[in-house]
């Protein structure tokens, strides 16, 4: 199964990149993707595994597929996976649109003892932003790459119509949200499972990062942003697919609501006149400025959204969260780029350096971003969560899908195959 798209995908990079070891290692993680990483279920519906761990999470499960997009309409196995895990993304968001990864049956299995405790479905309730961003960003890639608009059904609809509706009550999460979420002893989010305090901003409120590290000011910039792109293409959906010109101009107002607080507190002033992107904010004076490794990050939103990668406010921040302004930028013998608070300290993630190479205009760094994965994978020839700057054999998580994935978008891109639809 799925050995046309392997053979079309590995065709491209035999014939673009001499490079052996690049070769060997991208047949190994977008092979892997497909051999190891895809479960059938019982009822027939498709569970999407991140790797070592045993759930599937909304994010990592689109991530996971995105190298695969540029290859949509073009085998019908691959269509039907696609297709397959849109719907369960669709099913899974219904099931708790708070919730960030899932089981594949309802077995109780979880990470933690959280409080409240969580449905059975569910393996973790962390609210993040982007989980309900990408599983649409999806379907949208799918809609533009085959024209097929059957995955538009009535479940999907009601998604949409769920995300709008807590992105919504977000806008005032101190007043309206019920969402609270206690880790005893770890993660806890501060003021009983509230969150910190903040001001109303019209950006919608995350309790965590796409590291699934809680936030410490709760408007993250990158994921409101990403949001405003996910309202867009609710819109144009509503609009050309549903002819529901009531949740088009839903979608579209709360899209326009959030770009004003982003603008409103989302940019803050360096050097005196150097605007930049704050990681966080809190509506209240606050604001974080670095970036993390996992996306959406500040680094990936010429991927995620329509800011250009030649954006003013885009250029800076590239400029500012690749230094070591950035608190988290790590530079050491064999390595430097952005790791995480989420992993030890001098730890760079090769999801990040995959999205620095996405995002740089020249095909050179792209190139570099290339081998400086390939020659840092401990002879796995598979990609890490993240590894030592100093000592590439120390690193975390033996497999993870998305990093592997990431990798394999890059090498796409390098060889001129570059997703069209964001």
């Amino acid at each position: 199964m799925y050995e046309g798209v392997l053979k079309a995908a590995n065709d491209i990079v035999q014939q673009q990149i001499a490079d052996e070891k690049v070769r060997n290692m991208f047949q190994k993680c977008f092979g892997d993707m497909l051999r190891n990483s895809i479960k059938e279920l019982d009822d027939g519906s498709i569970f999407v595994v991140t790797g070592d761990i045993p759930a599937m999470w909304l994010r990592d499960s689109t991530c996971q597929l995105r190298p695969f997009m540029i290859f949509a309409g073009q085998f019908e196995d691959l269509d039907a996976l696609i297709v397959s895990t849109i719907n369960k993304q669709m099913s899974l968001i219904l099931t708790d649109p708070y919730a960030n990864a899932f089981n594949a049956e309802p077995n109780g299995n979880r990470w933690d003892d959280d409080i409240p405790l969580q449905k059975p479905e569910i393996w973790e309730r962390k609210y993040e932003i982007d989980s309900l961003c990408f599983p649409f960003q999806l379907a949208y890639q799918y809609w533009k790459y085959t024209g097929q608009v059957e995955i538009f059904d009535d479940t999907l609809k009601k998604a949409m119509e769920t995300v709008i509706s807590v992105w919504r009550t977000e806008q005032d999460h101190e007043n309206k949200s019920d969402y609270r979420f206690q880790r005893p002893g770890t993660e806890d989010l501060p003021n009983n499972g509230l969150g910190s305090n903040v001001g109303y901003t019209g950006m919608t409120w995350s309790g965590f990062r796409p590291s699934d590290d809680a936030c410490n000011y709760h408007f993250l910039i990158s994921s409101n942003l990403f949001a405003i792109r996910i309202l867009e293409i609710m819109e144009e959906i509503a609009e050309k697919v549903y002819r529901d010109s009531i949740l088009s101009t839903n979608a579209n107002q709360l899209a326009n609501e959030i770009a004003d607080g982003v603008q409103k507190y989302g940019i803050v002033t360096i050097d005196k006149s150097t605007q930049i992107y704050a990681y966080e904010v809190d509506g209240l004076g606050n604001h974080i400025l670095m970036d993390d490794s996992n996306i959406p990050s500040l680094l990936s939103l010429p991927l995620l959204t329509n800011i250009s990668k030649d954006d003013g406010i885009y250029q800076a921040t590239r400029d500012y969260i690749l230094s070591n302004l950035n608190p988290y930028y790590y530079k050491g013998q064999f390595a430097e780029g952005i790791g995480s608070p989420h992993t030890p300290n001098q730890q760079v993630w090769p999801i990040a350096i995959s999205v620095e190479g996405l995002t740089a205009i020249e095909d050179n760094e792209k190139w570099g971003k290339i081998k400086l994965i390939s020659e840092n994978d401990a002879g796995t020839n598979l990609v890490h969560e993240s590894f030592h700057v100093d000592n590439p054999d120390l690193f975390t998580r033996e497999w993870f899908s998305w990093a592997n994935s990431m990798f394999c978008e890059l090498v796409l891109d390098f060889c001129g195959y570059k997703i069209k639809y964001k």
